[in-house]
């Protein structure tokens, strides 16, 4: 990373909010019976021009809950075996005491109150992640419950594209098939996705001010 004095907290950027990228992969596609086995979540910074950047990755395998439903068709698109010895899995609450402990950090660097998932598809990483709050009984969710922020339409505004992979190669990002459905990657290239976004929209802000149109 670059050196701090390089970065301006993004405090007023979203207003008060800090964007944090999120990615899950899971045993299904509902949130209250299927389990959360991965999570991943990038954390954003600003430069001193204004334009974000993806700062650094948060990562955890998650074991599946007491109970929790594992569909076979989801196991097989995420390619997650649950169960295989080498896969150093954590439960619920210790995946989510970490993921907290780092966006409250960048949320104090930021001087932001409060932090918005950003996601692909953003409704169903954060219905996702707020079933595992519930089942835990985490206190003090640094997330917006139900605010969200959604590469899904940004893909389609800016580029036309609504399928992660298909907006990502329009913007000129590269994409590697064979890695996609792991919860880093799809995090990564999403932070990618939406930092080039967000700036584009900046250099058009920054473009008017110098022609005097804005």
């Amino acid at each position: 990373m670059s050196e701090e004095s390089e970065f301006i907290p993004l405090g007023k950027r979203f207003r008060g909010f800090l964007p944090v990228v999120v990615d899950v992969e899971c045993g299904g596609f509902n949130p209250q019976t299927d389990a959360l086995l991965e999570i991943a979540a990038v954390l954003l910074r600003s430069d001193v021009d204004g334009f974000l950047h993806p700062a650094s990755t948060v990562h955890m395998h998650v074991q599946p809950f007491e109970g929790a439903n594992l569909e076979p068709a989801s196991l097989e698109v995420n390619g997650i075996d649950p169960w295989h010895p080498l896969r150093i899995a954590v439960p619920e609450k210790d995946a989510l005491q970490r993921l907290f402990k780092e966006v409250r950090q960048a949320l104090r660097e930021n001087h932001c109150q409060r932090a918005i998932l950003v996601g692909h598809n953003a409704c169903f990483d954060l219905n996702f992640l707020n079933a595992a709050i519930a089942r835990t009984g985490m206190k003090n969710n640094p997330f917006h419950p139900f605010s969200s922020l959604d590469t899904v339409t940004l893909g389609a505004v800016a580029y036309g594209q609504t399928v992660l992979a298909r907006i990502v190669q329009a913007a000129n990002i590269p994409w590697d098939k064979s890695e996609a459905h792991s919860a880093v990657y799809d995090a990564e290239k999403t932070a990618e996705l939406f930092c080039k976004v967000v700036n584009r929209w900046r250099m058009m802000d920054m473009r008017e001010v110098s022609e005097g149109t804005g």
